[in-house]
């Protein structure tokens, strides 16, 4: 089977060709650095994914304030944490850097 990318790992944006047996990578073509190679490997071993997105203020000026995860997490998560981070409302202010959801609260982190 074949499976088409385009990668995004640099400007060049290379069309890259994986052709899979098996589940198994057989061959990457169309890659012109080994960042390109490394990018379509993860994305069918272990696609993994970041996420940016906004949370409700309290008594805040505005009422979104923009956040991001600190750290990537597995593409197949994503619906998991965007319902925890819809849970949340912090109250303002809101600075660079607060924490909106811990770890340990929640299934990734987010801070603003």
């Amino acid at each position: 089977m074949l499976r088409e990318f385009t990668c995004i790992m640099c400007p060049q944006g290379c069309d890259i060709t994986v052709e899979l047996d098996g589940g198994k990578i057989a061959s990457v073509t169309g890659n012109k650095c080994a960042k390109g190679e490394a990018y379509v490997t993860q994305e069918i071993e272990n696609p993994m994914r970041n996420i940016a997105t906004s949370v409700l203020i309290d008594g805040g000026e505005l009422p979104l304030a923009s956040v991001r995860l600190s750290g990537m997490i597995p593409k197949d998560r994503i619906f998991d944490v965007m319902a925890a981070i819809r849970e949340v409302e912090m109250p303002a202010p809101v600075h660079e850097g607060d924490v909106a959801i811990t770890t340990s609260s929640a299934s990734g982190s987010t801070s603003s």
